[in-house]
């Protein structure tokens, strides 16, 4: 049958990182599959991380490589691959690769969730022509140029900070009246000169001929339309959970999150889920390490008893 591993943990990001450091000093058995060869998940797409304790101020690209030396410390082993699905029905579970099978005695689930769309005209049409979901990745190209960041939380909200420092304008997008952002993040983007704040709006349609020239947007109270002019549009209205593959196999909620509790536990005995692709109601790079140790501390429950 081959290489039985006690663990395999699919995603690299702050969880499966975590739980593979965990689980290294556990002394299991442990192999991480990774979808893009990159360690870190969202955080390398964060330009600045405030609230991990102790790193205030660190790049969110050297917070995700500073957690992966530590595992490559503890000799972690990862490979590349992108998982297609999963067999977790057995005391022997399956983890179906591209091209490889992969065999373990229980699997943590740490794939993160991604970018929600918009789903207007023009979203798709104008992806990477001035449409992006990464403020931090692409918003060199719009330096001294006009740009709009739709959404109201902490990525909306911390993307156009990051944008106004090269931005000559930047709109921010917002459907609501006041933000969800936390309190310090606002008052950051409130002393900013170059940054208007659109309430009520929404983006109907976004323009262009060969890259983004305006959006459609719509005040929601009074129905009127109008079109903004701008040369990108960043969007970040939310996350979804990176949960396709098991579908089927293990519960979910409506959203797709994975239904489990503090200790990571799923539905299925030996299956495990951690970080932003769980049920829960906060969904920080602080969470994600938590949930990592918590569900490695399961997973050596559920060795024990079934040994």
């Amino acid at each position: 049958m081959g290489n039985i591993y006690d663990l395999i943990i699919i995603g690299s990001g702050p969880a499966g990182l975590s739980a593979a450091i965990y689980a290294k000093r556990a002394r299991l058995n442990v192999l991480v599959i990774e979808k893009t060869g990159m360690s870190g998940g969202q955080i390398l797409n964060t330009y600045e991380v405030d609230n991990y304790p102790g790193l205030p101020g660190i790049g969110g690209f050297d917070l995700g490589q500073k957690i992966r030396e530590h595992a490559d410390r503890l000799d972690v082993t990862f490979v590349t691959d992108e998982v297609i699905g999963i067999d977790p029905a057995f005391s022997v579970k399956t983890v179906y690769g591209q091209d490889t099978e992969y065999k373990c005695r229980t699997m943590i689930i740490a794939t993160g969730a991604r970018h929600a769309k918009l789903q207007v005209p023009g979203e798709k049409e104008f992806s990477g022509m001035g449409v992006s979901y990464c403020a931090t990745c692409d918003g060199a190209f719009f330096r001294n140029r006009v740009a709009a960041v739709v959404g109201g939380g902490d990525v909306a909200v911390e993307d156009a900070i990051f944008l106004a420092r090269g931005c000559s304008k930047v709109y921010l997008i917002h459907r609501r009246n006041e933000l969800r952002a936390a309190k310090s993040l606002q008052e950051a983007l409130f002393q900013l000169p170059n940054v208007e704040i659109l309430w009520n709006t929404v983006v109907e349609e976004i323009r262009g001929t060969d890259q983004v020239e305006g959006l459609a947007i719509q005040d929601v109270q009074t129905k009127s339309q109008s079109e903004l002019p701008v040369d990108g549009v960043f969007i970040a209205v939310g996350i979804l959970p990176n949960s396709n593959e098991y579908s089927g196999k293990i519960s979910m909620n409506g959203q797709g999150y994975i239904i489990a509790g503090e200790d990571c536990a799923s539905s299925v005995p030996g299956v495990f889920a951690a970080g932003d692709v769980r049920e829960k109601s906060l969904r920080q790079i602080v969470t994600a390490v938590a949930d990592g140790a918590n569900a490695v501390t399961s997973v050596q429950r559920y060795l024990i008893d079934n040994n």
